[in-house]
Order: structure tokens, then sequence, then C-alpha cells
């Protein structure tokens, strides 16, 4: 099996669930160690599980670290407990980055509160900045990091009920564009825009949310269902959404082909990971 991340460090920022896992996964099948950070003490236990069963099953080192990147000291405590775990011969390093964590509040405008506004930039664009500034010191010197920010499909399609959270990925992008001229001795910094992908986040959507976006769905290509290819249930369901969301090992391969050597002249883009729901010029 190919491990071209064999040695490398990379940090994964929600990481205990959803894509955030998804991505971890993919890092650790190509031989990268982790660090696979989460926030509620509800998840202390499932992720030393998943740390556990990415060290046996691909022979690398993942180390669970709670830390709210959502406060003020989160990303700085983040990025110290890590240096505590995976300083070696007086050397840290800090190869990839994944700033993954993010909350989703959606209300329609009238009763959009300063606290859903307060909480989802704290977590959703404050998060981010300070883990990267708190990173920033430990980032290779010769253009070898890769930094990726999960955005969304809602920063660009205006979606009813989600001023405050597309708001919030829309400041992730121009995050992004601002990182990979600042960042670019160090690493790349690009940005995925998911639509809608499998797992608790999409399910808390209300049905008046998704009649919303069905239009949407009805035309992203790559949501259409495939009878006997996709499951029986996802397929039924379909009947009523319009089309399959992504799994999320699917939004994992386009952050995974960020990484890699050949794609070190790619930086400050958003890329599509949504089956062509939105397709940016």
């Amino acid at each position: 099996m190919s491990r071209p991340l064999e040695g490398k460090l990379g940090i994964v920022t929600g990481a205990s669930r959803g894509i955030g896992a998804a991505i971890a996964e993919n890092l650790a099948s190509k031989g990268c160690n982790l660090v696979i950070n989460y926030t509620s003490s509800s998840s202390t236990e499932p992720s030393a599980e998943f740390a556990k069963k990415l060290s046996s099953t691909y022979n690398i080192r993942a180390v669970p670290i709670q830390a709210d990147i959502g406060t003020p000291t989160g990303g700085r405590d983040l990025i110290a407990s890590a240096r505590e775990h995976f300083t070696a011969a007086n050397r840290f390093q800090i190869d990839i980055l994944i700033n993954n964590a993010g909350i989703a509040r959606n209300a329609l405008l009238p009763e959009v509160t300063v606290e859903d506004f307060e909480s989802t930039y704290r977590v959703n664009v404050l998060g981010p900045l300070l883990v990267v500034q708190a990173a920033q010191p430990y980032l290779p010197t010769d253009r070898s990091g890769r930094i990726v920010n999960i955005s969304s499909v809602s920063s660009s399609t205006g979606f009813v009920t989600q001023s405050v959270y597309g708001g919030t990925k829309a400041a992730v992008e121009a995050m992004t564009r601002t990182w990979a001229r600042e960042l670019a001795e160090n690493a790349t910094v690009n940005a995925v825009n998911p639509g809608p992908v499998e797992g608790p986040m999409y399910k808390t959507n209300t049905p008046e949310f998704l009649e919303g976006i069905h239009g949407w769905v009805l035309h992203t290509p790559l949501m259409k269902v495939r009878e006997g290819v996709d499951p029986e249930d996802v397929v039924k369901d379909a009947k009523e959404s319009g089309g399959r969301p992504a799994w999320t090992k699917e939004v994992a391969g386009i952050v995974g082909m960020l990484w890699w050597e050949e794609a070190g002249w790619c930086t400050g883009q958003v890329v599509c990971a949504n089956g062509g729901m939105v397709m940016l010029h």
C-alpha cells in the first residue's frame, strides 16, 4: 500500500465523526500520523476508540485531543497539546491542517438571534483563524505544507434560513485566499465546498429547509441516484428529496487530492466537493 505521507503529521479539527472522521481515515491510510480533535466530553470515548482503530489498522500514531476551537484559547490549546505528543528530537512540525469543525444554526431572518450569530462565527470563523495562527510557527518552510478549510455551497447559494451559516462559510473562503498569500512559503491553502453530506448535521435539517434546496438537488449531476448501485433506502428517499447526499468518503477524497506533492501549484482556491451543485468559474 502506498504511504506517501509516512512520518508526516496531520491535525483534523472536528474529527470524531462525519466528514472530519472520513478525512482522518483518508490521511491515516496514506501513512500520516494524526491529531484527532474533538470538542465535547461526550466524544471522549468515541474519539479514543477511533484513534485506536486508525493506529492499529494503518500502523500510524493517532492521538485524540479535546479542545473547543470556538473559544479564545481553543486553538492555542490544541496546538500546545499536539506539541506535547508529537515533538521528537526537539522538532515539531505540522504538515497538514484540516479546519473541519463547524456548526449550523438555521433560522429565518426575523428569528436569528445574536447568540446564534456569535456562537456560529466563533466556531466557524474565529476558530480556524486562531488554529492557523497558533499553527503558523510550526508549518514547513519549503511550501510543502497543506491547509484545507471546509467551506460549503451555502457560501454562494443563498439558501433560505442560512444568513448566519452561509456568511461564516463565505468568510472562510475569504480567509483561505488571504492565507494562501501570507503563508505561501509554508503551505498551500485551499477550501472545499461540500453540499449535502450524509451524517448527523444533514439529518437535523428541517422539512422546510429540505424543500427549499429540492430544486438544487434535482439539478446536481452526481446526486442522481442509481438503482442497483446506491442502497435501496437511499433510492427510496430520493423520490422525495430529489437525490442522494454525498458519502463522507467522497468529500474526503476531494480533500485528499490537495495534499499530494503534485497539488503544490494549487492554492487560494475553492474546490468543488458537491457533485456539481455549484460550478464556480
